[in-house]
Order: C-alpha cells, then sequence, then structure tokens
C-alpha cells in the first residue's frame, strides 16, 4: 500500500493507541505517504462536545504533536494533517472559519456519517444505523453532494455507509444521482478497509454495481482507529479482491485538494 489518507487518533474517543505508534506501523508496511484525517473539530451552539470528534481545544496539539512527527520521520515518510468531516449546512461556515483561522488543514475528506447535526433531537440518523425510508437516503445524498460541491473535499470517503434497507429502485435512483454528480466533480470515492475488516454493511456490492459503471477512481483507506490497522496486508489483498470483483480503477495516491484556496 503505497498511501493511506484515512488515519484517526484517540483525540477523537474512540480511536487508541499514539500518534507515533501510527507512523512507525505505516512505516514498517512499506507506506511511503500517511494522512491523518481525524474527525474534525465543530463549532457547535451552546457548548454542546461531541463524542466522536476531537474537541476545537484539542486541534493545536493535534497539530503540533503530527507537525513534531512529520519532521522526525520525514527522512522515511510523506505525512499530511487533515480532518475527516460531515457537511452540515447549518454548522459549516462558523466551522470553516475556525478551520481557516486555527492549524488549517492540508485537506479534508468527506465522511457522512449521519443526516443531521448529531445533537439534533429530530431527524437525527446515523447513516449506517439502518432504514427503509427513501428520504433519509435522498437527503443522505442531498448533503453529498451539496458537500462536494464546496470543492473543498479530496475525497469521498466510505460513499456506501448509509445501510439502506428499502426499495432496491430507490437505491439505484439515489446511487445513481451520487455517482453522477461525483463524476461531474472528478471526485475520488473511498474503498473502506475498516468496513471490510470488521464486516460491516459497507462495502456493499449494490452500490459498488452503480458505481463501476461510471469508471471513478477509487482509493484505498484504511480508516484506521488503532495502529494495526495501518496498511494492515489481510486487509488490503481483501480489499484489492472486492475491488477486482467491480473492474475498480484502484489509485495508488491522489493529489489533495487545498480546502482553502483562498488563503494567501
Amino acid at each position: 500500500m503505497l498511501a493511506n489518507y484515512h488515519t484517526h487518533t484517540y483525540r477523537c474517543k474512540h480511536a487508541t493507541g499514539t500518534d507515533e505508534e501510527y507512523i512507525l506501523k505505516a512505516i514498517a508496511e512499506g507506506v511511503k505517504i500517511l494522512g491523518f484525517s481525524d474527525h474534525a473539530p465543530f463549532i457547535y451552539p451552546d457548548g454542546y462536545v461531541s463524542y466522536y470528534k476531537m474537541t476545537p481545544q484539542e486541534a493545536g496539539e493535534y497539530f503540533a504533536s503530527l507537525s513534531a512527527l512529520r519532521d522526525k520521520y520525514a527522512d522515511k515518510i510523506e505525512i499530511h494533517i487533515g480532518y475527516e468531516a460531515e457537511y452540515y449546512p447549518e454548522l459549516w461556515e462558523r466551522t470553516v472559519a475556525f478551520w481557516k483561522n486555527e492549524n488549517t488543514p492540508e485537506y479534508l475528506i468527506l465522511g457522512q456519517h449521519y443526516i443531521s447535526e448529531e445533537y439534533a433531537t429530530v431527524g437525527n440518523v446515523h447513516s449506517y444505523s439502518g432504514t427503509d425510508d427513501p428520504m433519509i437516503l435522498k437527503k443522505y445524498v442531498d448533503l453529498i453532494v451539496e458537500g462536494l460541491s464546496t470543492k473543498r473535499f479530496t475525497y469521498l470517503a466510505h460513499p456506501d455507509v448509509v445501510s439502506f434497507r428499502g426499495s432496491p429502485e430507490d437505491y439505484e435512483r439515489e446511487m445513481t444521482r451520487l455517482m453522477t454528480e461525483v463524476t461531474k466533480l472528478n471526485i475520488p470515492i473511498e474503498l473502506n478497509l475498516l468496513g471490510i475488516s470488521e464486516g460491516r454493511n459497507y462495502p456493499t456490492d449494490a452500490f459498488w454495481r452503480i458505481a463501476s459503471k461510471f469508471s471513478p477512481r477509487v482509493i484505498l483507506g484504511c480508516d484506521a482507529h488503532d495502529p494495526e490497522s495501518v496498511a494492515d496486508r489481510s486487509d488490503v489483498t481483501k480489499a484489492l479482491k472486492y475491488a477486482d470483483k467491480f473492474s475498480l480503477n484502484v489509485i495508488e495516491s491522489l493529489p489533495l485538494i487545498n480546502p482553502f484556496p483562498e488563503i494567501v
């Protein structure tokens, strides 16, 4: 595995291991490019604290730690510092302003885990909690399309994370719409190794059958939440075998999109 851009840290509250341990595992596995993309800090109203994202107060230490390690291992591996983030219109501008002014990430990946802000008491549905409601599926796709249209994201993580158990016709329509927009924007999509490793509802054949018709660029993403998951050889082998099943165009690395080109 040449590159992995989907790596978490303990700051998201559901990952383990030190920053250095992730880097050492990547080096041991022959990874040449390692991107950290922990769950981005959002600026929530009323002091809400996310249960699965780093806090805004932790962002400075995240960048300081990884920047120091990037320098320490510069002769062994190329390290990038980014975020994995959802797209929530209600929070987007104030959160982007924070990212731009405090330890600006080199790149963003879009991982739409919820269709509404996690603190919402109404309409708060986790993407892979399972639903047969076509309106939830539509909202999931709407948010992805709108988020990618900001042109701030380098790629779309686990596009098939949503667990839809309703009409196959609804799924076909909405995922075709998603892939049509992904193709227009020329955005790579991720084949997620965590889903493969843990036997989650993704990757899902129904999605990749649709996606394959568009010949997208596909990047493998470890979605590592512990050091041992970085470039795990068994997971990589399974992912490549899965990709072959749908004749996917797997790319080994990709250029990072500057999420803030307006900053001079």
